[in-house]
């Protein structure tokens, strides 16, 4: 089987998911064509050669709907013989897509693939696609459906994770992506955004908060109690299918939950037969993917189980990775990872994550493995794995060797 490189990895910065966010007025296309424009740029890539653009959104309607990827390369600088694939996994639909480019080029379908994805949530709404699982009646009942704050708080209320360990663990990331950006770590992998003229409009992420402390976040009251306890009463929902429960412990709010931003971010993945075909250097082996269906109503348990399924599929131990990347859709959902496995905090998450700087869903698991590649450069370390919670219950991962 033939091995499966990332030659690289470029994001967008991250713009707050309003109408006053710096990237409201770029549409899902126009960024996708920056992202990919940048990633031809950078490798010197003849486009030809790529066998095809997988791409992740998770709101697939309106300018994100159609075969958003396709369109993305048509509007770009691609050769117009490259196609797309759009491709949905909610929010590890990025990761999908990398995972996916991975696999079809150890089975020999192409020599290169670019993956990643791309969501304008100040432009196409959450949940705006009217999603069964959520809105039919006849689904929504049978699954015990409730929404992802809900189940965040079911997490912290299951393993014990309260308020302040929550509010903790989000100011730790406020301050570990201060202090990444501060020090040009995510340089190397973030362009620059521009408008129809040409005139830059965001070249750092702008969702971070910096200036948080225990303090702010304690004054904020938990997002999810009154939809939980009052109307619709998701919580009674909870305790149907969890009636070992006495009561869900609400602890989460807009500080320690993932940011809504726009964003994307591409990946190049190829063989080494490609990268010596073009001159590239590979600066990381994709060693592993994996993907798992969980517990629908809990939902966002993935990253434990996808973890165990992708070391015990080949062979490793939770010893054997150096750094990891888990995607922060709530802090107790980091927390929880961290808890199962006995991991140092320190090598999790190490530049910050979604709670500082957004989760732009169709892209953050492109985004997440290019930040573990630069980190895993930066400071010589040689396995990296990424992991996604997903919505109704999923999880996926990928782990990355640094050549």
């Amino acid at each position: 089987m033939t091995d499966a490189y990332i030659y690289d990895a470029v994001r967008s910065p991250r713009g707050r998911g309003r109408k006053d966010g710096s990237l409201h007025e770029v549409t899902a296309v126009s960024l996708s064509r920056q992202v990919l424009n940048a990633i031809k740029e950078r490798s010197d890539l003849e486009t030809r050669g790529v066998e095809d653009v997988i791409w992740g959104n998770a709101t697939q309607v309106m300018e994100q709907g159609g075969c958003l990827a396709r369109t993305a390369v048509l509007a770009s600088d691609f050769d117009e013989r490259v196609p797309g694939l759009s491709i949905n996994r909610f929010c590890a639909s990025g990761m999908e897509a990398v995972n996916l480019a991975a696999n079809q080029v150890r089975a020999g379908a192409g020599e290169a693939y670019v993956a990643g994805g791309v969501e304008m949530m100040s432009r196409v709404a959450m949940g705006s696609d009217g999603a069964a699982i959520a809105v039919d009646p006849s689904v929504a009942m049978d699954s015990y459906f409730v929404p992802q704050g809900i189940a965040a708080d079911i997490i912290a209320t299951e393993y014990g994770f309260s308020r302040e360990q929550c509010d903790a663990f989000a100011v730790e990331s406020q301050n570990r992506a201060a202090a990444a950006w501060d020090a040009g770590r995510f340089d190397k992998s973030v362009i620059t955004i521009r408008d129809t003229n040409g005139l830059p409009i965001l070249d750092r992420d702008e969702y971070m908060r910096p200036d948080t402390d225990m303090q702010k976040l304690g004054a904020l009251n938990a997002s999810f109690q009154q939809m939980g306890e009052v109307m619709p009463g998701f919580d009674k929902v909870a305790m149907m299918k969890y009636p070992h429960l006495e009561r869900i412990n609400h602890v989460h709010h807009a500080g320690n939950s993932s940011g809504i931003v726009d964003g994307a971010a591409a990946v190049l993945v190829g063989s080494k037969a490609f990268g010596e075909a073009h001159g590239l250097k590979p600066r990381a082996r994709i060693r592993a993917t994996a993907k798992i269906g969980t517990d629908p109503t809990i939902m966002l348990t993935g990253p434990v189980p996808v973890t165990h399924k992708i070391l015990e599929d080949h062979g490793m131990k939770i010893s054997d990775i150096d750094l990891f990347e888990v995607n922060e859709a709530f802090s107790a959902v980091a927390l929880r990872f961290m808890q199962a496995f006995d991991v140092d905090p320190g090598r999790v998450n190490v530049n910050g994550g979604a709670i500082a700087m957004g989760h732009p869903l169709g892209a953050t698991g492109a985004i997440i493995i290019g930040t573990l590649l630069d980190e895993l450069e930066r400071s010589d370390k040689e396995l990296g794995l990424a992991t996604l919670c997903v919505a109704s219950g999923m999880g996926a991962a990928t782990i990355i060797e640094r050549v």
